[in-house]
């Protein structure tokens, strides 16, 4: 019988609860999978191979509904740096004459930005009877239902609302019916709406800075990475 080889371990924070996970890099055999789904150039295929490989190489018992988006992008960028090297190159066009540059960064660098929240912010007063607590997208909370840009905000707000607060009631959203989940935020103002959504575009994200002379024009770029689509490119 071949033998198993052993693999290192690490650990690494949860940048949405602080808690701390261990995680080994992941092998050619996840690998393999990450790179199918990338040939496919199909989206959901690529996240449910990120998932995967995550669920993989976490240690415990990590709920991956749980994960916010930008816990999935922090863990998997982490856990590319320790498999594949820290060092990955990119080619960027310049935003000046979209010459493509190669450039080199380095995920030990990655940052999680707009992560300072309170949770106080969190939560949004509806009226003077009704507040809601809301919470970060997971990405499960991503819909393949919803066919039009604005049932999917629409949705994106519904899946976001964790508590209800109703006088002296408190509802736990999950408890409740997604349909009248989506009913009662139909049912919201503008004003209430916007509220809401004003929270959610500042959800926390994992980003890269960089600077760079282009080497055609010579114009001084800065870029931002945003996401994992951007560390694909």
């Amino acid at each position: 019988m071949l033998p198993k080889l052993a693999t290192p371990k690490y650990d690494m924070i949860v940048p949405s609860t602080g808690k701390s996970i261990t995680y080994r890099p992941y092998v050619v055999k996840e690998e393999k999978i990450l790179l199918i789904a990338l040939e496919s150039q199909d989206e959901k295929q690529i996240e449910s191979a990120i998932t995967s490989v995550i669920e993989s190489c976490l240690a415990g018992s990590v709920k991956m509904t749980e994960l916010t988006t930008f816990d999935i992008e922090y863990i998997f960028l982490t856990l590319r740096a320790r498999s594949v090297g820290e060092g990955i190159k990119l080619s960027l066009p310049c935003t000046a004459c979209e010459e493509p540059n190669e450039i080199k960064i380095d995920l030990n660098k990655l940052q999680v930005k707009n992560n300072d929240f309170d949770k106080k912010d969190l939560q949004i007063k509806i009226n003077n009877d009704v507040t809601v607590d809301l919470r970060w997208p997971t990405m499960s909370d991503r819909s393949t239902e919803v066919k039009t840009g604005t049932e999917t905000i629409i949705h994106m707000v519904a899946k976001s609302i964790d508590t209800l607060y109703h006088g002296d009631e408190t509802i736990n959203i999950s408890d409740t019916p997604f349909n009248e989940v989506i009913e009662f935020v139909e049912s919201f103002t503008s004003e209430q709406f916007n509220n809401c959504m004003a929270v959610l575009l500042k959800t926390p994200y994992t980003g890269y800075d960089i600077e760079f002379t282009c080497k055609k024009c010579g114009e001084k770029n800065e870029q931002e990475l945003k996401g994992l689509a951007d560390f694909f490119q």
